[in-house]
This record gives structure tokens, sequence and C-alpha cells, in this order.
């Protein structure tokens, strides 16, 4: 066992290795899963009792590592703003659940391996993986940050096809190039010869019978190769001729980036809500011209929650628009904390005040300010487990105390069912997508879809302090950038604020924990690309196996006693 302990942990090391922030070394996932494949491989092999067990502690051992390795910025969050204790039993839920749901695919994997044909079984990883992948990006848990197309996002050069296939396509291409390395090794070590799913030694097989199997297995072991050399080789070479020829369409837009660094958690130095909006507007004067069309400020960069129908009354709204007197053609896209009140529930996660005899909904929110009366408001609807909507709210009800303390709202924020975008007086289209939800691939994808020419990432990413976390949130919204063929122009609160182009290059970045402010001309961009329109259509069929997959399992001992 001790050899299958190391080469679990080998994986680990490589994925931990192959994972943003890392610098390119993303390849490395192209055959990361090679030591944990062929630990199972021996366990399954062996004389060992119980190996449905070890092949689960062996998968679990790896994510574990991974997972907690990646993210481990989780933990320094929760631990900021409480104890010891309480930090780690929270971090449990991104550490160990993606692990277990990791390790519940491999898993499965092997138990389908015992029953049926080879490539079954592999068709079976791949769609027990992406379905983890996928109910991990939609369930009340979701937290789709450790999926594996995300781990390409420092090396845009090698994944331009993400504009067809989205991050799929990159959990796609690991899988399949470490199962065929996998199923190489086998070939060249000579693990195994199948003959009608008998496995024999070759001292019992005569010299004729060994000849023949001699050549079908070093025929299978070149036509693996040349399979291999190919699943890696030419999405590589189709994607760098892409990236060394794209060129952008000449369509310029000034946006200037503006990055307050205003502690979150009041340490340092505090402001008050008017002092913060000053040191806004002063940043943004530093940058800002007479063809300045936007200025992006970061999220709940506006403090103190406001009504949003007596928004335009607000001591924040007045000093925003006088500022923009300066900028005649520009638009605000501030993140600021508002509210709505109803007579009756007309929404789920309205709370009752039973004071006022009211029903209410706050929300974080992106509103766009122009030098009129016009207001245009965007909900976040990717929430935060936990810190901003309860998971399971009736299962998990005794966190709830826990949760306040992140500053979470124990009822949740209020939300959209449906992305939209916020326009400029001239009409320029833009995503407002607010801190978590720069992961969503198809929930940009949407906002694009229905005309928007740039995205905006407004964020607060101070929360997390200097670790990897606000490193990898920068790196996944040039995936974002990639896929829609979009500039991104992301302002965060504690850095990292950046530009980044429609090849998915950052063009600009600020400085982590110093005040900022940067401007860029973009191009603006019209063009649907296939993502933009199809969004998340290659998880489809995968959905559909893995179903398939389930029910075979649960199936296969009834159907086999009938049989005998």
């Amino acid at each position: 066992m001790k050899r299958q302990i190391w080469l679990a942990l080998l994986s680990a090391v490589l994925l931990w290795l192959a994972w943003p922030p890392f610098s390119f070394t993303s390849p490395i996932l192209l055959i990361a899963f090679l030591p944990l494949l062929i630990a199972l491989d021996e366990i399954e092999q062996s004389d060992l009792k119980k190996k449905g067990r070890k092949v689960f502690l062996m998968s679990g051992l790896t994510f574990l590592i991974w997972n907690t390795a990646s993210i481990y910025w989780v933990f320094n969050s929760l631990n900021a703003v409480m104890d010891v204790f309480a930090a780690s039993m929270l971090s449990i839920i991104p550490f160990g659940l993606g692990a277990f749901l990791m390790t519940l695919s491999f898993w499965l994997y092997q138990k389908v391996a015992k029953k049926t044909k080879t490539y079954l079984a592999d068709l079976s990883l791949i769609s027990f993986w992406m379905s983890y992948e996928y109910l991990h990006q939609y369930w009340d848990l979701k937290f789709p940050w450790m999926t594996l197309g995300n781990g390409f996002a420092t090396t845009p050069q090698l994944i331009q096809w993400y504009e067809y296939t989205g991050v799929y396509g990159g959990s796609l291409w690991v899988l399949v190039a470490n199962l065929l390395l996998f199923r190489l090794y086998l070939k060249v070590k000579g693990k195994r010869s199948e003959v009608k799913g008998e496995v024999f030694e070759a001292e019992r097989i005569d010299l004729e019978v060994k000849s023949e199997l001699q050549k079908v297995k070093s025929s299978g072991t070149k036509w693996l190769s040349i399979a291999l050399a190919s699943w890696i080789i030419i999405p590589i070479t189709i994607s760098v001729v892409i990236y060394t020829n794209y060129e952008e369409d000449v369509n310029p837009s000034n946006v200037v980036v503006v990055q307050p660094n205003i502690d979150p958690y009041g340490k340092n130095f505090t402001y008050s809500a008017t002092e913060q909006l000053n040191k806004l507007i002063k940043l943004s004067k530093k940058e800002g011209q007479i063809n300045t069309e936007f200025f992006i400020w970061p999220e709940t960069a506006l403090v103190g929650f406001t009504e949003e129908k007596d928004f335009r009354n607000s001591p924040n709204f007045k000093t925003t628009t006088q500022f923009l007197d300066s900028f005649k053609n520009a638009t605000v896209i501030t993140g600021a904390e508002t509210y709505n009140i109803y007579q009756k529930q007309e929404t789920l996660s309205a709370r009752y005040s039973k004071e006022n005899k009211l029903w209410w909904d706050s929300f974080n929110t992106a509103v766009a300010i122009e030098r009129s009366p016009k207001l245009q408001f965007y909900h976040k609807s990717k929430l935060v487990p936990g810190v901003e909507k309860m998971p399971f709210p009736k299962l998990l009800s005794f966190l709830n105390p826990l949760f306040e303390k992140f500053g979470g709202t124990t009822g949740g924020y209020g939300s959209q069912e449906k992305p939209s975008n916020l326009y400029s007086a001239s009409g320029i289209g833009v995503v407002p997508a607010i801190c978590y939800e720069s992961i969503w691939g198809d929930w940009v994808a949407q906002s694009v879809n229905q005309g928007a020419q740039f995205i905006a990432v407004i964020t607060n990413d101070g929360w997390w302090g200097n670790t990897s976390g606000k490193d990898q949130h920068l790196d996944y919204a040039r995936l974002r950038a990639i896929e829609n063929r979009r500039w991104v122009a992301r302002s965060a609160n504690t850095g990292i604020s950046a530009f980044i182009n429609q090849r998915g290059d950052v063009v600009q970045k600020t400085i982590w924990w110093q005040d900022a402010v940067i401007k860029q001309e973009i191009n603006l961009n019209s063009e649907i690309t296939f993502y933009t329109k199809h969004q998340d259509w290659i998880i489809n069929p995968f959905l559909i196996l893995s179903i398939l997959g389930l029910l075979y399992l649960m199936m296969y001992k009834y159907v086999f006693r009938l049989k005998e």
C-alpha cells in the first residue's frame, strides 16, 4: 500500500503545481492523473481485501490535498473574522465537499471498470467527473472554482478554442489525455493482455499465440501513442495559430478602472461612506478625460443600504452625478448595497419585518449612473453559499450564527433569475459580473448574447488577504475574455484590478494593497462566438451517460442473477 499512497500523493502534487496562480505549468494537468490511475489499478489487481474502500481512500487523499493546497485561502478569509474552530468547520465545505465529489467520480469509475469493457469504463469516468463539475456549478453548495478547465487560465495561448467549448472543453481535454496515457502505460508495461475478457500469463501461451498477442499489443501501443499525441498536439496547434493571428476590430472605448484599497476588515483604516466616495472620485479624476465613457468602481463601493426607488435622492447618487458633470459622456458602473420593500412576499428570498409589517429584500448590486435621473440596477445572482445565501436553509439552519459572523445574512440576499446588462447613454452594453459570478462561463455568455460589448468585473478580493485567491480570481476572468472575445475591465477594491484583451492577455494590472487607477482604450466587440451562442453544450451528452452509468451499476447485480 505504501507505493499506492506515494502515487496518490504524486498526483496531488502534480495537480497543485499545474493550478493557477502558477504560470506556464498548466500542461502538467494532461499527465497529473496518471499516478493515481496506476495506484487504483494496482489495488484492483492485488489480493487486498476491501478494495473499494482502498480505492476511495486513495482517491480521497489525492483530491483532498489538491483542493486544500489550491484554495487554502478560504480558511484564511474565515479565520480573519472568526475563531479557528469555526473557520475550520466552514472550510470543510469548499475543501472537503469538492474533494468528496471528485473521489466519488473515481470510485464509481472503478466499479464500472470491473463490470464492462475498457472504453466504456473510461467513458464512465469522463461522464461522472463532468457531471460532478456541472452539479458543483448549480446546486445550493455550488463552488466551480476547481473545474479542471479553469486550470489553463494562465496559459491562454493553449486554449483559444474555448471560444467553441468553454472550460468544459478543457476538462474533457485533461480527462481523455490522462486516460489515453494510462492505457498506453498498461500496454507498454505489459500489465495485462486481454483476450475475450480473460487475462493470460505469457508463460501459459504457446509460441504462436504469444507471437500473435505481441503483434496485437505492438499495434495497440502504436495507435494509442498516435491518439495521445494527436489529442494533445492538435488542440495546442490550433490554439497557437488562432492566438498568433487573432486581430481585434478597432472600435475603441476609453475606460477607467479604480482600485480604492479600502480595508474590508477595518483593521488598518476605515472610511465613512462619504470619505469612501470622495476617494473613488479623486482617483477617477486622475485618469478621466473628456472622451472617457466608463468609470468602473468595485463591489459595494457605495456604502450604506439604499432603497432602490429612493436611490436618486441619496447622497451617493447626487455626489456621483455631480462628479460626472466634468465627464459628460461617461457612465459610472459601481457596486452598491440596495434593498426593495414589498407589501407581500414577492420573492423567495424576501424576509418579513414584524415591526413594520412589510417584506423586504437586500441585494448586492451593480448600478449604472449617468448624468440623468436614469438608473439601471443589476442584482448579483451567483451568491456565495453561506456568506450571501444560506444553502439548504431548512437543513443547515444551525449554521446561521457562523455565517452571520462572516458578514452573511441568514435570510440570504435577493437575486435575479436571468442575467442582464447595463448600458451607457450611448447604448454600449456591459456585462456586470459581480465578484463570484465571473467564474460562471455560461452566465457571462448569456449576458454577452444579449448585446454586451465588454465585461466589467467588480469585486472585493480584499476578504482573502494577500493569498493566491486574488490571483486565481483574476486569472479566471481571462477565460471569460476568450470564450466571448470581449475585453474585461476588472475593478477590485484591494487588488488585483486589470484590463484583459480578447485573447485573454492581461494588458494592465495593479499592485496588491495600493490605491490605484488605470485607464485603457479597449476595443468593443459585437460578434458572437460559438460558445456565447450555445454556452455549455458540450456537457449534455456526459450528463446522460453518467445517468446511464449509475443505472447500469444499480441494475447489474439484479441482471446478473437473472442470467444465472
